[in-house]
């Protein structure tokens, strides 16, 4: 770009695609704006400018400018960022600017480790449908044999691991073993990205240390809620986070939900103090969203809400591989989305023979209270939800 262009730039003054600062004084915010310009449309940086549209110079060394311009292009965020850098010497000193063009990579550039948009004259975090399309846009969607980029074969909890094996039946003790490195590649907790072994998000999930402490994973967890009332205007009376790896999330959700309280019963005279629900109709549709949920759906949790009359949890995306709510409700042994995921947590005791998932929880809750759980999904949002009945209904189909 000549200083000709630059000039017309600074006379129309900031916009979606321009920025003004006075220096290198504050390079956070010029990190910020590259990283702003560089995930969106492109943009231009012009230093020794100040709104309103006063040229001012800048007061560094022009070659130590062009210096630290250069090592911040190539160190300021998550990436080198491409760009190309111009200085003019005007009758109040010199002025410097980036041109950055729209960056096209594994995945979005980030600036002190955070992902930054452009909105109209600012940079931003993006919203998490703005992120998700993003990544979208970027052709980086997060499936289970994908790499989470931060992971590296150290986070990985090797014991996790082996005693996981060690269920499946797989002696660890005895020698020879194989080499933890082949071993964790070869069962595809680990791949190979650009001469390096980072881990996968089925690695991360059934395997990693900190499971949520990457950008991409963060939100893949099971929040809970409990209400007054019936919906999500009511009065919020406790909230939780159950975090970790997928078994410890659906046991951890399990045991804040049977903490909320019990009630009593009576039969043949005798007094029986009972969950709000049976803790295995619970435990089968927490393990059935953490394991069948769309992980390409960044930014959305699983939800586990209890309201005064019914529980429902919540799980991001549709049904997968054209599983219909009909073939669902009867029992069709389905192909999960998340194949590994699926197996792990089998493996684990949380989920028995594909498909029994549904037919257990209706027959739980026919036992318990005669009622009939519900399940729907909506395509558009996307989100599949599983509806339990706290207590039984009378004739007229309402809850008593």
């Amino acid at each position: 770009m000549e200083w000709q262009d630059v000039r017309r730039r600074i006379e129309a003054g900031e916009d979606q695609h321009t920025e003004f600062k006075r220096g290198l004084g504050d390079l956070s915010a010029i990190g910020r704006a590259m990283c702003a310009f560089a995930n969106t449309e492109g943009g231009l940086i012009i230093l020794g400018v100040e709104d309103p549209r006063r040229i001012i110079g800048v007061k560094e060394d022009t070659e130590r400018v062009q210096e630290r311009l250069a090592s911040f292009l190539q160190t300021g965020c998550s990436v080198p960022v491409h760009a190309r850098t111009g200085r003019f010497e005007g009758p109040a000193g010199w002025v410097h600017w980036i041109e950055i063009p729209r960056q096209r990579g594994f995945e979005p550039v980030r600036y002190d480790a955070r992902v930054w948009v452009r909105r109209e004259r600012s940079s931003v975090e993006p919203s998490a449908t703005e992120l998700q399309e993003l990544y979208n846009a970027f052709g980086y969607i997060l499936t289970e044999e994908r790499a989470v980029l931060d992971a590296t074969p150290a986070h990985i909890d090797l014991d996790a691991f082996r005693s996981y094996l060690q269920r499946l039946g797989f002696d660890t003790t005895d020698d020879p073993q194989p080499d933890s490195l082949d071993d964790l590649r070869n069962r595809d907790v680990l791949v190979e990205i650009g001469g390096e072994l980072r881990a996968t998000l089925y690695g991360v999930l059934a395997f990693g240390k900190d499971p949520q402490r990457y950008t991409r994973t963060r939100d893949f967890r099971i929040e809970c809620v409990a209400y007054a009332g019936d919906d999500r205007a009511c009065e919020v009376l406790q909230v939780a986070n159950s975090a970790g790896r997928l078994d410890e999330q659906v046991e951890r959700a399990t045991g804040w939900f049977l903490g909320l309280g019990r009630f009593e019963s009576y039969e043949n005279l005798r007094r029986e103090d009972r969950h709000l629900l049976p803790r295995r109709a619970m435990r089968e549709a927490l393990a059935n969203a953490v394991t069948h949920r769309d992980y390409a759906i960044t930014g959305s949790q699983v939800l586990l809400e209890v309201f005064e009359h019914r529980v429902d949890v919540t799980s991001p995306g549709a049904l997968p591989n054209h599983m219909t709510v009909e073939r669902v409700r009867a029992g069709v042994n389905p192909r999960s989305r998340n194949e590994s995921l699926a197996h792990f947590m089998a493996g684990m005791g949380f989920m028995e023979r594909w498909g029994r998932g549904w037919l257990i929880m209706r027959r739980e809750m026919h036992a318990f209270n005669g009622t009939e759980p519900e399940l729907m999904q909506d395509e558009r949002n996307p989100f599949v939800r599983v509806t339990f009945c706290l207590r039984p209904r009378d004739n007229e189909g309402a809850t008593r």
